[in-house]
């Protein structure tokens, strides 16, 4: 029993030491094959520069352009339809478990930062009294967030908001109105709670 066990306490610890030397190969290997998997998931070119952490799952048109030097966590959602794109521009970071849906149309802008598990969604469900909810179709307006902006994590955006740049979105909060640039906002619905626009008291 005692061989067995030193020899299972050998193995465990030569393995350790492989997988750890190993580790930014495999790592560099996995992020290679994360970067051409959703390159053949897109219309569009995808940037070389651009770092895929884990699997993002593309739905829709693939009507999708990514910027330079953008970085997506594992487990990002990105769905098109119709006619709709989505455009990520240079710098962005996308953290992990972020929706972003576009039926009419959304784009952010560079150097922003999207907080794990943010849902970014331009279209809402309608209503007909003759047919099942999922069949009465929706009604979409495009979203539009500008450079810089920082949407903590949980945030939800709806349809026809606009973000200014550099504004700052709190944890949690719902955003169904636009958002000046510079500002603040936290809550559901979201409200301002600082600014940080130059000259602003």
């Amino acid at each position: 029993m005692t061989i067995k066990r030193g020899i299972k306490s050998a193995l465990s610890t030569l393995l350790s030491w492989l997988l750890r030397i190993t580790a930014p190969l495999r790592e560099g290997a996995e992020r290679i094959y994360a970067h051409a998997l959703l390159a053949a998931t897109l219309n569009e070119q995808l940037p070389a520069s651009v770092i895929v952490l884990g699997r993002v799952s593309i739905h829709g048109t693939g009507r999708i352009h990514i910027g330079e030097n953008v970085l997506l966590y594992p487990d990002i959602h990105l769905e098109t339809q119709g006619n709709a794109r989505i455009e990520l521009g240079d710098g962005l970071v996308i953290s992990r478990g972020t929706h972003i849906v576009a039926a009419a149309g959304v784009s952010i802008g560079k150097g922003s930062m999207i907080g794990e598990y943010t849902s970014i969604r331009d279209a809402n469900h309608t209503r007909d009294p003759d047919r099942p909810l999922r069949d009465s179709g929706y009604s979409a307006k495009p979203i539009e967030i500008g450079q810089e902006v920082w949407l903590g994590r949980g945030v939800t955006v709806l349809g026809g908001v606009q973000i200014g740049d550099k504004a700052t979105v709190g944890a949690n909060a719902v955003v169904t109105r636009n958002v000046p640039e510079g500002v603040t906002v936290a809550g559901i619905p979201a409200m301002p709670i600082s600014s940080r626009v130059t000259g602003a008291r």
